[in-house]
């Protein structure tokens, strides 16, 4: 009988040797695959922020009935711009956040909503026009497309101090957050928390916005001698004007919304007297400040509307 010969230190190595290869090679394979694999980018537009930033920045005015935002064409410069600071990844889609009574699409938002590569997720919008949970939505689709590994980078564009949380959320998860914002006349519209979270910063200046933002032509004034402002209604014609316009509001802002209205009869909040007379100068376009017997038949067409289908 041969007797075998004991395994001495080369062997040993001899396996070792074969070990550390093998684990190369499956390096290899994972680094290979992991290069192969594109980076994937999505947009987040806190819409309030844009039009409030861009409204100041551009028309002077906050108030969204002051002025028209060009979304489509404002929705295709950030993917573009987008496109050349990540030029190896892909577009997972824009998000574009805002608020709608009892979360029903405007004619606006549909408008959006129907644009390619973008989702319109709405919040709440109260009385006084304030946009509730937008802040939540965000976190939510953020912090689960970086948990999924759905995306690399993660674009914000928002101001709000409530975006911390999901900036740190979403960098938990290995995602980068960009935070994009837009010239502030005076200071800052962007929280310093949120500048001091992120790994990096963008501002787009007045000449990059000014083609998106037009103003509207409500006037707010009587018009200039010699405009051609047409006859002066009449008080049935307001009376109608009133009734269109509390038709309108009971479709956008919801039968419920409309009746806490009802025990301040015949007087209507301040805010919501002053969105009623702007409509009607929007529709009539024409002003009735100075007009008191108009505007009272303007608000007796609104409740006579209110009170007959609520």
């Amino acid at each position: 009988m041969t007797n075998a010969e004991p395994l001495g230190p080369h062997a040993d190595l001899s396996a070792v040797a074969a070990g550390i290869e093998q684990t190369n090679e499956l390096l290899q394979r994972v680094l290979a695959k992991v290069s192969t694999t594109p980076s994937i980018h999505a947009i987040f537009v806190d819409a309030g922020y844009i039009y409030a930033a861009m409204g100041r920045l551009v028309a002077g005015e906050e108030d969204r009935r002051a002025f028209e935002l060009d979304a489509e064409g404002l929705i295709e410069a950030f993917i573009d711009k987008a496109r050349t600071i990540f030029p190896d990844s892909r577009l997972l889609r824009v998000y574009w956040y805002d608020g709608a009574r009892r979360r029903l699409h405007t004619t606006e938002q549909q408008r959006i909503a129907e644009l390619p590569d973008v989702k319109v997720r709405l919040g709440n919008l109260n009385a006084n026009n304030q946009q509730k949970g937008v802040d939540s939505l965000i976190r939510t689709d953020l912090e689960t497309l970086a948990r999924n590994r759905a995306i690399s980078d993660a674009v914000l564009i928002g101001g709000d101090e409530d975006l911390v949380s999901a900036v740190e959320a979403a960098q938990g998860y290995g995602a980068r957050v960009h935070l994009w914002g837009i010239e502030a006349l005076t200071g800052r519209n962007q929280a310093d928390p949120l500048l001091w979270e992120v790994d990096s910063q963008r501002t787009f200046e007045l000449d990059f916005c000014k083609p998106y933002v037009t103003r509207r032509t409500v006037l707010y004034d009587e018009p200039p001698a010699g405009s051609a402002a047409g006859p002066r209604p009449g008080r049935e014609d307001m009376r109608f004007v009133g009734a269109r316009i509390a038709a309108q509001w009971l479709v956008e802002r919801g039968r419920d919304t409309l009746a806490e209205l009802l025990p301040g009869h015949p007087y209507l909040p301040g805010s919501t007297d002053q969105e009623l007379l702007i409509e009607a100068e929007g529709l009539l376009q024409r002003s009735l400040r100075g007009h008191a017997d108009l505007r009272r038949a303007l608000r007796d067409g609104f409740w006579d509307h209110l009170q007959a289908q609520l």
